[in-house]
């Protein structure tokens, strides 16, 4: 019993998600001190206020409803993701792109799986012996 367990620890797809979680922690800790120390302040710099929590304020029947704390969020969410996208979806597809030119691979010529060069065969095939197209997303129901 205690082997199995030491197995399905010791297997590479536990050890890799547990370190993702881990990095993925500390990057969030870098993402949100980007948004929070930089990004943020600018935006309260240009509205004259930290947040836009006290914004489009509604009182109903003695209760607040307050749609600035979601103003606040929407405006959160779209700094962080284009701080992540700005600071490392772009950087990384360039570093990408420029390992590959100095490789020589050249992402037009992608190469096909056996998988889907036989499934593509077949569907042509099929799609022969109907009659029918063959090409496109067509589908033969049994």
């Amino acid at each position: 019993m205690l082997q199995g367990f030491k197995d399905f620890i010791m297997k590479g797809n536990v050890v890799d998600l547990a370190v993702a979680v881990v990095i993925g922690a500390a990057f969030g800790a870098v993402v949100n001190a980007v948004v929070d120390s930089v990004l943020m302040p600018l935006i309260a710099a240009l509205f004259r206020a930290p947040s836009f929590d006290d914004w489009f304020v509604l009182d109903i029947n003695g209760v607040a409803v307050r749609f600035g704390v979601l103003l606040t969020a929407l405006v959160n969410f779209l700094l962080i993701a284009a701080a992540i996208y700005f600071l490392i979806v772009m950087p990384m597809n360039k570093m990408i792109e420029a390992r590959n030119r100095r490789l020589g691979i050249d992402p037009a010529e992608e190469e096909v799986s056996e998988d889907v060069a036989l499934l593509t065969e077949i569907r042509d095939l099929l799609a022969g012996q109907r009659g029918g197209p063959t090409t496109g997303t067509t589908r033969t129901t049994l």
